[in-house]
């Protein structure tokens, strides 16, 4: 399995301890080269690029040094010495030895998901403490992982989305062979790793390609985060799609996870998303590669498939509207993101579940041969860190609804054909906080602090009682700490029942939902006329039937009738009735 070697930004260590440097830096008339301590004078290239090449060895450190005498770190750094602002450092990707070297994958609809901080994930909250984890994962059924953003970000602690340097995982971490070594363990347990990657914008702190490549933001489009990347410029382009080709090839990720693509705004053709994604699926044709965004503005076309099935641009895409829509059901929570869907959140659901989005999020004008999306192409969760982590106290929803509707719950999201994903701990229902923390200090680091009322008002609103003097304080490193896992539970009487609940859904869904799945076509769905409280929903692929049934109401109910054999939950079924909470799925052939 080849590396991809990148050529285009940063530094390359070719043969015979010579090391290639390149830079784009079309504000500046020079550019020099500080290795080790030594000056090296760049040669300048058309188009603003410069470049060297030196003797160099792995573990070197360089800076680039601008003609006004500021020194800045590699912008494709592979790894840094001291943190965001520090030196990088030469890193020969090729030394690793892999152990799993023979892995190829997993197909997409095998995938049941476990999104982690590595920080939060292990007391030690390192790559190499995750990797002996992960056998725990595997025995609850988890069959791939999908890691918060790595790269290098100002300070020791926080979620990864303010990065500033993408090619270089974050230094309090471990080094790129100790990423390397958290990937591999995970392919000896038969585990897919998917990478959350942020192309939208960088992060306000020790960001200095402002300095030398201004073309490389537009100021005129900011997002929510300052100013949007100008992917419209050729160099700007390559160095996100080859930031791509560099974890899916030099880390083998098994994919990655765009983080909120809707603020990548191109106006050039074809659009940034479409070229990265050709240009992946042109490079790693020996092994399954998946490609997965957060995506708000409901683009359908970046999920589409092919006439024979396969896949355009994107595997999947993430589905908030099922988390809000349960959410509201059960929690009774309807302010900030929840409001478009308290009034009716039953009809949101099935909708969600079913056509992949809730029709008042859905984009408008679609064509209708490019509308459909396989319930594969959508990624649904009941909490993920955002859900979680922007609310006032972190609560996970096992400490907001009862333990029965949990599992119904729980039930639906497993079973269902969309691909599940969890948040850490949930599989044997971890009830730590998981709070908003980062490392910012002075004004940037009091905005913060002033931010996280909005977010909470968003995310469910402040506790009655309380006020903003009582949010945890996302600067204070016991914030950080409060938020890592408790693995102890997991060894409770409550814990364990819960992993076996958990592993057992997981078997269910492996000998019954996959095989449904590995046919490409498009299933056709029935929702049968409910009340609210009731969930009754029939997905045929092709010959087989799925059906499920829940009832999310404290009392007993009548339900559509079941005419398939029951895979789960149909001792609980009275002739067409269920107990409240109750759920039931079964398979017609």
């Amino acid at each position: 399995m080849p590396n991809h070697v990148r050529k285009t930004w940063g530094a390359v260590l070719t043969s015979g301890d010579v090391a290639h440097f390149r830079l784009w830096a079309p504000d500046e008339p020079a550019v020099r080269l500080v290795l080790d301590g030594a000056p090296h004078p760049m040669r300048a290239l058309e188009g603003g690029w410069f470049e060297v090449s030196a003797r160099a060895r792995a573990g070197d450190r360089y800076w680039f040094e601008l003609s006004d005498g500021t020194r800045v770190a590699d912008a494709a750094s592979c790894a840094q010495a001291e943190g965001a602002s520090g030196p990088s450092v030469l890193v020969d990707q090729s030394v690793y030895e892999w152990r799993a070297a023979s892995w190829r994958g997993r197909p997409w609809e095998e995938a049941i998901i476990s999104e982690l901080h590595v920080g939060c994930f292990t007391p030690e909250g390192t790559f190499r403490a995750a990797a002996r984890r992960l056998p725990d994962l595997a025995e609850a059924g988890i069959t791939a992982i999908e890691i918060m953003p790595v790269v290098e970000f100002p300070g020791v602690r926080g979620w990864g989305y303010d990065g500033v340097l993408p090619y270089a995982p974050h230094h309090a971490y471990g080094t790129p062979d100790d990423l390397k070594a958290l990937v591999d363990a995970a392919h000896g347990l038969d585990m897919m790793v998917l990478l959350d990657v942020v192309y939208n914008h960088f992060g306000p702190l020790h960001n200095d390609l402002g300095r030398y490549a201004g073309r490389f933001f537009n100021s005129d489009r900011p997002t929510p985060w300052g100013a949007s990347i100008a992917f419209e410029e050729p160099a700007v382009r390559r160095f996100f799609i080859e930031n791509a080709l560099y974890w899916l090839g030099d880390y083998r990720f098994d994919g990655l996870r765009l983080d909120a693509t809707d603020q990548i705004r191109d106006t050039s053709e074809p659009h940034f998303l479409a070229a990265l994604a050709r240009e992946v699926r042109e490079t790693f044709t020996d092994r399954s590669v998946h490609l997965v965004i957060e995506d708000a503005a409901h683009r359908r076309t970046l999920l589409r498939r092919d006439a024979d099935g396969a896949v355009a641009f994107f595997t999947a895409g993430w589905n908030d509207d099922v988390h809000h829509a349960h959410h509201v059901m059960t929690t009774g929570e309807a302010k900030g993101h929840y409001r478009p869907f308290a009034k009716n959140p039953w009809k949101a659901l099935h909708e969600a579940m079913t056509d992949g989005f809730a029709s008042f999020e859905t984009s408008k004008g679609v064509p209708a041969h490019q509308a459909a999306v396989p319930p594969q192409a959508r990624v649904s969760y009941l909490q993920n860190h955002d859900q979680i982590g922007n609310r006032a106290f972190g609560e996970r929803l096992v400490s907001l609804v009862g333990s029965e509707q949990l599992h119904v719950m729980t039930a639906m999201l497993m079973l269902s054909p969309q691909i599940p994903l969890l948040f850490m701990g949930e599989e044997y229902a971890e009830d730590q906080p998981f709070l908003f923390f980062a490392d910012y200090q002075g004004e940037l680091g009091e905005a913060v602090r002033c931010g996280r009322q909005g977010e909470a008002e968003n995310f469910g609103g402040m506790p009655h009682g309380k006020t903003a003097d009582d949010l945890p304080d996302p600067l204070d490193p016991r914030t950080f700490a409060d938020s890592k896992l408790r693995w102890e539970r997991a060894e409770s009487p409550a814990g364990r029942l819960h992993l076996a609940f958990m592993r057992q859904l997981a078997d269910i869904r492996q000998r019954h939902i996959v095989p449904l799945l590995s046919d490409c076509g498009l299933p056709s769905f029935e929702v049968h006329p409910a009340g609210d409280g009731i969930v009754a929903i029939d997905w045929s692929f092709a010959g087989p039937v799925l059906e499920l049934r829940a009832n999310l109401l404290a009392e007993r109910r009548s339900v559509p009738p079941i005419r398939g054999e029951p895979i789960y939950g149909g001792e609980n079924l009275e002739g067409s009735e269920l107990p409240g909470p109750g759920f039931v799925a079964a398979v017609r052939r």
